[in-house]
């Protein structure tokens, strides 16, 4: 899941080199946290306007979360 996140928020970013993506250890409810961390001046370009890119990751990692019986969230830091 790690990778998918980095995949996609390099292709987005203009400073691919700078993007880390973390993962919390499973909550009691076995939900994973996944932070992204992009450069401050790429913030936007990965949240889009209205947050409709962040929201678009969000939805694609969760669709490949549940093929693996996997919950997660994911945060853009």
């Amino acid at each position: 899941m790690q990778e998918l996140l980095a995949i996609i928020a390099k292709g987005l970013v203009d400073d691919p080199n700078s993007v880390e993506v973390e993962a919390d250890a499973p909550s009691e409810d076995g939900t994973v946290v996944y932070h992204v961390h992009v450069a401050e001046g790429d913030m936007g370009r990965v949240i889009g306007k209205q947050g409709r890119i962040a929201k678009a990751i969000r939805t694609i990692a969760r669709s490949a979360a549940i093929r693996n019986d996997e919950k997660i969230k994911v945060e853009i830091d």
